[in-house]
């Protein structure tokens, strides 16, 4: 197995499926339960293949299996309760009766967090969607957890502010979800994560209490932060009903380009350089490799450049500036963005900013197209956020979301391709391609691998090789997607003993009969 740099953390082979988790046994739903039920929901509210409610099973389907088809549960009852109170007597019921609990927003995750390992029970947040509160001078907003990203969007747009995080997802993951997991996304470089703007949150604990930590406050120094046990956890501690976050004000102006580069040597100083001369306003600087960009083009995503321009690019960088004041970023857009005008040729002398992005009397940029409207910048952003969906059409994608430093991001997918390349499996009826995007300003790469089916060759010979390979890097195999089901096993290649025991003791803490998203995180 790979052992650059001679820091791999190894761990035992595994002969079963990585999704094929133990767990402790539970009790199944029974007529019982749905009589319980009953009484604390509205029939509307409960799908159930059990008498007397007896929902198809085909109506369960979207909620026992992931949208990407790879794992599947067997759930008989899904609860879609409308408030904190109806979730707090069903989890106190389930706590009581030993039936495990799975709490499920969008079903968007990649890792499997959000389905059923066996036949637990859902409890699926999306009749949660209404907006509590909004101050407009401070700009916080307080909503039930099953309110939809976009909605959210919405709703801060006519007040002038945004939300502090923006997904390919956006229009139906849902902001309990994203918090459960940690969401990253694509204005994490000018708005940070959620541990910072999420400032408080009402959680349902796994024995049925309400946990009200749903502050507006921007400063509480009393003691333990309790809510950022929750961030991340994904729904392995308790059930997020409600969230408290600072929003965002609305950038006055935006404007993106992307830029094709010769080579991926050049990322790095071009970040580098775009980071000095545009400082504050700088919102974005995604990574794309040549393949990805070609599914994007391939699969109806848009067209940022020329065949010609393509053809001498081997990956490409999406930057987006956004200011506070429309007058005062035009100046800097303008001053700033006139000489990345200029490489729209790649014979045309560089000069000012262009200057300082030439290494060796070699230019680090062959070309690129600078958003002229509000539609063209929509339409840049429309390659990058349409990769997964892209990818999603192009075949079945075994997806490994992982932070390493930028400096690896195109060794990492090199040594991947040539991991396949050297099981014979890099051939069309098997692996078709492997890819890498992301975004280099948090170290955050997709590594994409694109097959024409899930077959345990394959995986057999992407893990541990991946995660050993993140290991030599000193690098996470989960950087925002979180772990769910599909990384438990792997959970050491990042976390120390030490760590995972505490993780451990904090779960036996909050939910001592391991009833809530059993199977996850841990195992």
């Amino acid at each position: 197995m790979f052992a650059a740099r001679n820091v791999v953390r190894r761990l035992p082979q595994r002969s079963i499926r990585r999704w094929a988790h133990t767990q402790p046994t539970f009790n199944p739903v029974t007529e019982q339960d749905i009589a319980r039920f009953q009484q604390i929901l509205p029939a509307s509210s409960i799908l159930s293949t059990l008498a007397p409610i007896s929902t198809p099973v085909a109506e369960l389907s979207n909620f026992n299996n992931d949208w990407m088809n790879k794992y599947h549960g067997k759930s008989t009852t899904v609860l879609r309760p409308c408030t904190t109170k109806e979730v707090s007597e069903i989890v106190r019921w389930c706590n009581e009766r030993g039936i495990a609990i799975v709490p499920q927003g969008g079903n968007t995750g990649l890792v499997g967090g959000g389905v059923p390992i066996k036949d637990e029970l859902i409890l699926s947040l999306g009749n949660m969607t209404k907006i509590r509160s909004f101050d407009p001078v401070s700009g916080i907003i307080v909503a039930d957890s099953g309110c939809i990203l976009e909605a959210l969007s919405e709703y801060l747009a006519p007040h002038n502010y945004i939300m502090p995080l923006d997904l390919g997802a956006k229009g139906s993951c849902q902001i309990g979800g994203n918090v459960s997991t940690n969401a990253g996304g694509l204005r994490l470089l000018r708005y940070g994560s959620l541990h910072g703007s999420v400032l408080g949150l009402e959680v349902v604990l796994p024995d049925g209490t309400v946990l009200d930590q749903l502050t507006t406050l921007r400063k509480d120094n009393t003691g333990y932060d309790i809510k950022q046990l929750f961030i991340g956890a994904e729904g392995t501690l308790g059930i997020i009903t409600g969230v408290s976050i600072l929003a965002a004000p609305a950038p006055q102006a935006s404007s993106n380009v992307m830029l094709a580069l010769p080579k991926y040597e050049n990322v790095l100083p071009l970040f580098r350089e775009v980071k000095r001369q545009l400082s504050e306003i700088l919102s974005a600087f995604e990574f794309i490799d040549r393949r990805a960009y070609e599914l994007a083009v391939k699969h109806g995503q848009g067209r940022a450049l020329n065949d010609e321009d393509v053809e001498g690019a081997e990956c490409f960088v999406l930057v987006e500036t956004s200011g506070g004041k429309r007058e005062h970023d035009e100046e800097v857009r303008l001053k700033r963005f006139r000489l990345l005008c200029n490489i729209l040729t790649r014979t045309q002398k560089l000069n000012g900013l262009l200057e300082s992005l030439m290494e060796a009397d070699e230019p680090l940029i062959n070309t690129g197209v600078l958003s002229q409207s509000p539609a063209q910048f929509s339409q840049l952003w429309a390659i990058r956020e349409g990769i997964t969906e892209a990818v999603s059409k192009e075949g079945k994608a075994y997806k490994y979301d992982i932070s390493i430093p930028v400096a690896s991001f195109k060794e990492a997918v090199d040594k991947t391709r040539e991991q396949l390349r050297s099981k014979g499996l890099l051939r069309d009826d098997a692996v078709k391609h492997v890819v890498g995007y992301g975004h280099v300003g948090d170290g955050n790469l997709h590594l994409n691998v694109v097959a024409a089916a899930y077959t345990p060759e394959i995986e057999a010979a992407l893990e541990p090789f991946v995660y050993e390979l993140v290991a030599s890097y000193k690098g996470s195999i989960s950087a925002e997607h979180g772990i769910g089901v599909m990384k438990t096993h792997a959970l050491p290649y990042t976390k120390n003993p030490t760590s995972i025991e505490i993780m451990k003791r904090i779960k036996a803490l909050f939910d001592p009969k391991g009833i809530m998203n059993p199977g996850k995180v841990l195992e």
